[in-house]
């Protein structure tokens, strides 16, 4: 896909900033944004008296813009009784949704797509989803897309009260033209759960297929709706790169992979290890998991899933190398613990979540372990997410 369709013509500050809740630096400058972000590490890691001459700094973003390859929209109003708005919820008032039809963080055919969306379902009558009287029929909106191959999944995610016209909602988007982009698949989930998040009871393929492909690093993988996977491609190619050069020498050893998602660091792994054991709690992830090992003739790649605090047990082998990956509440003290009771030298721990992290990182000095070596990332520019890489060794 070439850059122009990747890159958003985006010269001022988002007209949706004061609105939305999911930029913080707009209109700020960018090596002001990175400062900013740097002393908020730097400030943790003095905090959890960590010695700072292990950090190695923070890495730049490529680019600030049409980074995201995956968004969930919600369907709302800003006003009660208000027009149907579809995008994010608005900053300071949970209840209240602001359309999102110029963001900056994704590809222009994003911002195509939910424009087009809200247009048709304004125009068909369709009323949202209420998350207090938990009536209503439109809730959500997914979009994801491979960046190397330029496939684009629709998700429509509506309750099953009431009806919802597949056929003319997906004629609207195959009439479309994306540029170099194209829909291989669009999806009808139902969601009659109370809970505010992308719940899937039951899924139909309207038309296509229900996953995309993407390309890390030269493997292949096959990306479902619903699985995990990582939203700004080009850079956690280049912060797995940097954690596999950290990672302690795994040559005919026995890795875990915890909280793997769909085994992308496992595979990158499974050349070097002799096995390599993945845990995620996913079900869609840990299947297409097993499915990507296949499409890249990968062998010793075994996955389960579960919570990592049960599934632990489970695994007999002992580990040379364990490397984590947890979501942004960090890893439960639990896990900590039964993590250094395995008493190997050196851990990995990658993290998109400096606080949670460091909070870990406190529990396992408990054990003897000391981060050694650590490096954040600007995968998310305009937001105040951070990623990071630590290695923590034993102390004899």
């Amino acid at each position: 896909m070439s850059d122009s369709n990747r890159i958003y013509d985006h010269n001022k500050i988002c007209p949706q900033a004061d609105f939305c809740g999911g930029c913080i630096y707009q209109g700020v400058e960018y090596e002001d944004q990175l400062k900013a972000k740097d002393k908020a590490v730097r400030k943790l890691l003095d905090k959890h008296d960590i010695d700072e001459s292990i950090y190695h700094g923070m890495v730049p973003a490529y680019t600030c813009y049409a980074y995201r390859n995956k968004m969930e929209y919600t369907f709302g109003d800003i006003e009660k009784d208000g027009e149907l708005e579809l995008g994010m919820h608005l900053k300071g008032r949970f209840m209240s949704i602001v359309t999102t039809d110029k963001c900056g963080l994704v590809p222009v055919q994003f911002n195509t797509i939910l424009r087009s969306v809200l247009e048709f379902c304004r125009s068909e009558g369709y009323k949202f989803y209420h998350r207090k009287t938990h009536e209503g029929l439109l809730r959500n909106l997914v979009v994801r897309c491979g960046v190397r191959t330029g496939e684009i999944l629709v998700d429509i995610v509506t309750s099953s009260s009431g009806s919802f016209d597949d056929e003319a909602f997906k004629k609207l988007l195959l009439d479309q033209d994306f540029g170099e982009m194209t829909i291989v698949g669009i999806l009808h989930t139902y969601n009659d759960s109370v809970a505010d998040a992308v719940i899937d009871e039951r899924t139909e393929i309207l038309y296509g297929r229900d996953y995309y492909n993407e390309e890390i690093l030269g493997l292949k993988f096959k990306v479902k709706m619903f699985a995990f996977f990582q939203t700004n491609i080009d850079a956690v190619e280049r912060l797995y790169s940097d954690a596999l050069s950290v990672i302690p020498d795994i040559e005919g050893k026995t890795v875990y992979d915890l909280y793997c998602g769909t085994g992308t660091i496992s595979q990158l792994m499974s050349s070097k290890a002799k096995e390599v054991y993945g845990v995620e709690i996913v079900q869609d992830s840990v299947d297409a998991a097993i499915a990507n090992t296949e499409l890249n003739g990968i062998s010793n790649c075994h996955y389960i899933c579960g919570d990592v605090r049960l599934k632990l047990e489970e695994l007999t082998e002992k580990p040379d190398v364990i490397v984590v990956d947890p979501p942004r509440v960090g890893m439960h003290d639990k896990v900590v613990d039964m993590l250094a009771s395995y008493d190997i030298p050196e851990f990995l721990y990658i993290s998109c979540n400096p606080k949670t992290l460091c909070i870990n990182l406190d529990r396992f000095k408990m054990y003897g372990y000391e981060p050694t070596y650590m490096k954040t990332y600007d995968n998310f520019p305009m937001t105040k997410h951070v990623e990071s890489i630590v290695l923590l060794k034993r102390n004899k």
